[in-house]
């Protein structure tokens, strides 16, 4: 019986079909089964008496090799800012102190913090009185009342 035979260029034509499924997903990770048929094919370009088992056998390993190693030395880059509250608006004026611009009622009311009107949590207390920003839930501020 004919055992199959893979001739080089198959896994250069396997490579290719990963590079167009690369092109059509993201997420690289065709790409590196991609230069996984690149090597084998290399290999059985240099060494054509490979037997069809070993050569399946180098794809696959090389292929977990390149993804675990991508995996492993690509990692998110962690970069940090000097404004970090800068896209959390409401986490800048925790600790500041402000009038209410209405009255505590009911454990509700309002203040004004620069050119906006938020919503408040805390104990009943008069118009103008002065609170301090202890944290905040979504858009609405928790304070309490500054002796």
């Amino acid at each position: 019986m004919n055992e199959l035979t893979f001739v080089f260029w198959y896994w250069w034509v396997l490579a290719l079909v990963f590079l167009v499924i690369e092109m059509l997903v993201s997420g690289f990770f065709f790409l590196w089964m991609a230069a996984a048929g690149l090597v084998t094919g290399g290999l059985i370009w240099a060494m054509p008496s490979i037997r069809l088992d070993t050569q399946i056998l180098l794809f696959s390993l090389l292929s977990i090799a390149a993804i675990v190693t991508w995996k492993f030395l690509v990692k998110k880059p962690t970069t940090t800012s000097d404004h970090p509250l800068l896209n959390k608006r409401g986490a800048q004026y925790v600790g500041r102190i402000f009038d209410l611009y209405e009255a505590i009622e009911n454990g509700q009311g309002k203040i004004k913090a620069d050119d906006s009107i938020w919503k408040v949590h805390g104990d009943d207390c008069d118009i103008n009185t002065k609170v301090k920003v202890i944290a905040v839930h979504g858009t609405v501020f928790d304070v309490q009342k500054v002796e």
